[in-house]
């Protein structure tokens, strides 16, 4: 005798008419606006601009505190001229030749950390060693075995994207998953051809974090041996311009320089980094 289930009885239940619908009220248009990054992060630099300005009139000293508009002209007569636009291009020059040469070196380290036991010793000890030294330490060494040139820079650009470039990417290497790097095992992938289709996919918002920690590095050293080095060669970038503008006690143009640099601060993390971000981990659901 088998034993039956018992059957559950069905109910037919007959809803109530669907009443009046009421449309939520959109949001103000303020509100709207507010929730925009950009015009709150504008609304804070007009700010900042205000103070600015409001901070030099007080002053009154052209010399100490020069306002934003003077600035702003200074900034703009200089532009005209070609002198920024020059200082600029030799900057950045510099500074793309040194930071891809430092992250292509730290992507070697990690890739040797990562796969043998010798390189992981020598990425802790090497990052022990030369991540704490300042880069501009670096400088009277560098100017001593390469002279009065571009490689002198580079050389300390070198050092400055290095280290934190190569913590960052072993950081992330260690943090894959143990199911990709089985995976990847399972499907023959060993050496460079692991650590390219496995471990910097894998890893990129760290290998991202350490290229935007890796440029900033190199932009403040680059304009902090521009200061020095350009006072030896009477060459150089941002940082010559506003050391030679210093000497000649023309501060509104010091604060142009220093705008330069910002600015192009800016525009690479909003233009480059966030683009990389977005067209990659945040578009793979790797980072919110």
């Amino acid at each position: 005798m088998s034993i039956q289930p018992p059957v559950r009885p069905e109910y037919i239940y007959d809803l109530p008419p669907l009443g009046k619908m009421t449309l939520v009220k959109p949001l103000p248009l303020m509100t709207r606006l507010w929730n925009q990054a950009w015009l709150r992060k504008s609304v804070i630099i007009l700010v900042l601009i205000l103070l600015w300005e409001g901070a030099a009139r007080w002053q009154n000293n052209d010399l100490l505190l020069p306002g934003f508009i003077q600035t702003l002209k200074a900034f703009m007569q200089d532009m005209a001229s070609g002198e920024l636009p020059t200082k600029i291009g030799f900057s950045l020059g510099t500074l793309i030749k040194g930071y891809i040469i430092g992250t292509v070196l730290a992507l070697v380290l990690s890739s040797l950390a990562v796969s043998t036991r010798i390189g992981r010793d020598l990425l802790s000890t090497l990052t022990s060693m030369f991540n704490p030294l300042p880069a501009i330490a670096l400088l009277p060494l560098s100017l001593l075995w390469f002279g009065l040139g571009e490689n002198s820079l580079i050389f300390v650009l070198v050092h400055s994207v290095m280290w934190p470039m190569a913590l960052n990417t072993y950081a992330g290497f260690l943090g894959v998953s143990d199911t990709l790097r089985m995976t990847g095992r399972n499907y023959g992938l060993r050496g460079l051809r692991y650590v390219w289709y496995i471990l910097i996919p894998a890893a990129l918002p760290s290998i991202l974090s350490g290229l935007k920690i890796g440029w900033a590095f190199a932009w403040r050293t680059l304009i902090a041996a521009e200061l020095v080095f350009g006072a030896s060669s009477g060459k150089g970038g941002l940082g010559w311009y506003i050391f030679q503008n210093r000497n000649e006690l023309f501060t509104d143009r010091v604060f142009a320089g220093l705008i330069s640099v910002i600015i192009i601060g800016l525009l690479v993390e909003g233009l480059i980094f966030t683009t990389l971000e977005r067209v990659t981990v945040k578009r793979w659901g790797m980072q919110k």
